[in-house]
């Protein structure tokens, strides 16, 4: 009997713990929901006001920023992570003026709310158009980025959506902060505060039962590694928006110029590891192989990346370490880059295709056919003919910041921005019509 009644404690204390859970969310959810009522009618130079204030407020407040990154990053050292994930944990007084520039270029952007997007009229009289409208209640999902907690409340705020955040444990003191700073200066402009808040419990049970806020939220972003967007994917009863980890390739051509190739790879490779539109896959044609390849691995070494190629790579260069099959598909996030060799176009864009992540893909190459073909085969958001794919990015596409990258093909595909963040309702204007 003394065995039983300790069992049904632990489940009794089970079901507390998840009922104060479910109370905890469906408090945030239904004062998000009440902010989104309010924001919705907030006039485009209200929510402008708004931006530049929290804009100011992050400049002023940075050096309370500043020390609680520090916290975070240095439990990230003790706990071992990786150096490239740091530099996506971190901050410094460079990167918090361009969150804060980053808001303030949201400004400058036309605002897709309240626009009419057609309007026809039906043989009866109707008149039907199309009105560009917020989503609502935007929750998102990511990992140890601080910059995306700035990037997400502006977009949102600037479409008239609520937003609700959960970010990784890794980052949680430095989100509290920008968080606390955001709602500090929405207040003051007299504009509700609950326009954006942040789940502080780490709890993996809590961002599980968040999927499952269908009541209140209504789109899941999630934003973060492969494990993090396949959790949500599969557990969600939320619509999701699947934001793709980058598994970027660049195809050199058999007609590339290999100066411009090797400064598209170094860039698009070593300019930040930890992002996801990172090369990290190379696709090289046999016709230039012997004379590029050794160039790229002396191009790479000296930034200490290492290159892991197929047998035809390793017999041009014996310093190219062995690949594996899970090379050519990996998101190194690392000083790391596959290496695959191919005999035409045709080959490398099957490589690609079936290897990618449907992100960001590059060709390099002088011939147009090649070109055109790239972009009408490969199958991705993003593709690019001689550039780096370190552009697939919201401020580089003239969008101000991003919500995220999507790779799916429903509602939204690529860098996604204020447009992103809205829907359509039908508008139908009668003059007593009924239908009979």
């Amino acid at each position: 009997m003394e065995y039983f009644g300790i069992i049904v404690q632990i489940i009794e204390r089970y079901f507390k713990r998840g009922g104060c859970m479910m109370k905890y969310l469906e408090d945030i959810g239904s004062r998000a929901r009440k902010a989104a009522t309010a924001l919705n009618i907030l006039g485009q130079l209200r929510k402008n006001e708004g931006l530049k204030l929290v804009a100011e407020a992050l400049i002023e407040n940075k050096d309370y920023i500043l020390r609680e990154n520090e916290t975070d990053i240095n439990k990230a050292k003790e706990n071992g992570m990786k150096e490239s994930l740091i530099d996506r944990l971190s901050l410094n007084t460079e990167r918090i003026e361009a969150m804060s520039k980053g808001l303030l270029d949201i400004i400058g952007l036309a605002d897709p709310v309240g626009e009419v997007i057609s309007m026809k009229q039906r043989p009866n009289g109707l008149m039907i158009g199309e009105k560009r409208v917020p989503l609502g209640v935007v929750g998102i999902i990511y990992e140890s980025r601080p910059n995306v907690t700035a990037d997400a409340f502006g977009l949102c705020f600037k479409t008239g959506n609520a937003v609700i955040l959960r970010g990784g444990s890794d980052a949680i003191h430095t989100n509290i902060a920008i968080v606390t700073i955001i709602r500090k200066a929405l207040k003051e402009a007299g504009i509700a505060e609950d326009a954006i808040q942040l789940i502080e419990n780490t709890d993996r049970e809590v961002a599980t039962e968040m999927m499952r806020l269908n009541k209140y939220i209504d789109v899941l972003i999630p934003r973060g590694g492969a494990g993090l967007i396949h959790s949500v994917v599969e557990n969600s009863t939320v619509p999701v928006i699947e934001t793709g980890t980058g598994n970027c390739h660049v195809y050199v051509d058999e007609y590339a110029d290999f100066d411009m190739a090797l400064n598209i790879i170094d860039n698009a490779k070593t300019q930040r590891l930890g992002v996801c539109n990172a090369c990290e896959s190379l696709v090289v044609h046999s016709k230039i192989g012997d004379n590029f390849i050794p160039l790229v691995y002396e191009r790479l070494n000296a930034k200490q990346v290492v290159i892991r190629g197929d047998e035809r790579a390793k017999g041009i260069c014996d310093k190219i370490e062995p690949a594996t099959e899970e090379d050519y598909g990996m998101e190194y996030l690392d000083k790391i880059i596959s290496l695959k060799v191919v005999d035409s176009i045709e080959e490398a864009i099957e490589h690609i295709n079936y290897y990618s992540t449907k992100h960001s893909e590059s060709i390099i190459t002088n011939d147009y056919n090649h070109a055109m073909k790239f972009h009408n085969e490969i199958d991705a958001a993003a593709v690019y003919v001689n550039a780096s794919t370190r552009f697939t990015d919201g401020g580089e596409f003239g969008f101000g910041a991003e919500i995220g990258i999507s790779t799916q093909k429903l509602h939204a595909r690529g860098p996604m921005g204020l447009l992103a963040l809205t829907t359509t309702k039908y508008i139908i204007f009668g003059n007593g019509q009924i239908r009979e």
